[in-house]
This record gives structure tokens, sequence and C-alpha cells, in this order.
């Protein structure tokens, strides 16, 4: 799978050296929503070659480094290093490569012979009623069924693709309109128009991932990210 990229207009003001804000379209909208359902234990993945995520980096590695003979019967490392995602629809996640951060179509779950109330994504673990391996392997999907409402969208992800998007530097995301961007000006105060400087930038897998660093880590995310790379003047 190609690596996805997304451009990002943004308007800066060049005298306080800050994005005022970006504007984006529904691609970028349903990657930051999606970050919202990563587990940690993935965040912390993606991000430890970027850089330690606090103490979280350290966790993570410890837990790699344990022998399994340590962990109980029916847990392993694998599913604690590499939890999955409880949301996903088409077109998620962008800017996550794939050999970062996959998602497939339908996975694999398992059950009990004896008894059919429980589920678990590895077959090593045990049913609580009578102890036994959960042998019989089941298929889950994780697509959503496919529309019937004709008033549906079936483009995916979460927000709807006819509307264009302001993302604040904070991340706060909003509906982009002429008013809103007007009450944004006054709000920042800015009184010489002629500071404001508007540039396109390319966000792909890196700038993701270091978006997604940035956003535990300051409040001025869309600044920090982008003004570093690029030329005011």
């Amino acid at each position: 799978m190609e690596a996805s990229q997304v451009n990002l207009k943004l308007l800066i003001d060049t005298k306080s050296k800050k994005v005022l804000f970006a504007e984006a379209g529904k691609d970028l909208v349903d990657f930051l929503f999606y970050l919202l359902s990563l587990p940690v234990a993935i965040v912390t993945k993606l991000l430890k070659e970027k850089g330690d995520v606090g103490c979280l980096t350290d966790l993570y590695k410890s837990l790699e480094n344990l022998n399994q003979t340590y962990m109980q019967p029916n847990q392993n490392k694998t599913s604690l290093l590499n939890p999955k995602s409880p949301l996903y629809a088409n077109g998620i996640p962008l800017l996550l490569s794939d050999h970062q951060h996959h998602v497939p179509t339908s996975r694999k779950v398992y059950q009990c012979q004896n008894n059919s109330s429980h589920l678990a994504d590895d077959p090593n673990f045990r049913c609580p009623h009578c102890w036994n391996n959960l042998t019989n392997e089941l298929t889950l999907l994780n697509y959503p069924a496919p529309a019937t409402d004709t008033t549906t969208t079936e483009e995916g992800g979460f927000v709807r693709g006819v509307v264009t998007y302001m993302v604040m530097d904070n991340l706060e995301v909003k509906p982009m309109s002429t008013i809103s961007a007007i009450t944004l000006l006054n709000e920042f105060n800015v009184k010489d128009v002629g500071s404001l400087k508007e540039k396109t930038v390319v966000l792909g897998v890196d700038e993701g991932l270091e978006l997604l660093k940035a956003s535990l880590e300051c409040k001025n995310v869309l600044t920090s990210v982008f003004l570093g790379n690029i030329e005011l003047e």
C-alpha cells in the first residue's frame, strides 16, 4: 500500500509566527478523529522511533523484553503490544503506513467449543467456565454493512466529504465559513491583514506521526510541526 498524502492549506500570522488555522478536507479530519480511538500501546509503538513518549516507551520496551514464561497462561505479549482499535471505517487509517498500522477488513476470533458466550483474539486464551482453550475459529468483519438507506453516504470515515473544515492550531475542528474565519481573526487580534500568509503543505506519513507526537506534547500542534519547515517570507 502506498503512503497517503493530504494537501493542507495553512493561514499563518507572520508577525506572531504561528498558524492561525488550517483549511482541511474530510481526509485529514477523519485521520484526526481516528487518532482518538487508538489504544495507548499503538500510539507508543508508532512514536517510539520518533523519540520517547514519556515513560510509556520504557514500559513498552520492558514488555517486549519480558519472557513469555512470566505471562499468565491465558495472556500473551502480542495482544498487549499490538491491541486493535475498536473503530474502523473505509479509508482509515490515513497517513499511517501499512507496515506501521494495518487494519484488515476481517480478523480471526476464537470461541470455546463448550460455551459460545465468550470470544477472544487469541486461541491461547482459556474459557472462564471450563478452562479449555478456545478452539472454534470465527471470522469477524471490520467493514460496516453496506448502506441500504439512499440518504446515507457510503464514502466511509467519520465526517461528510462535501464540507471544508477548519483545524485550529490545537487541533480543534469546526466547519469552515467566511463568518467563522473573520470571527477568528478578531479573536486572534489580527490588526494587519497584510501579515497573514497562506501556505499549502503536504501531510504524509512522517508528518502524520509528528502531528500525533506533538498533540501529546503541546497546544500549538500545527505551528510546532510545520513552521520550522517552511519559509514565511
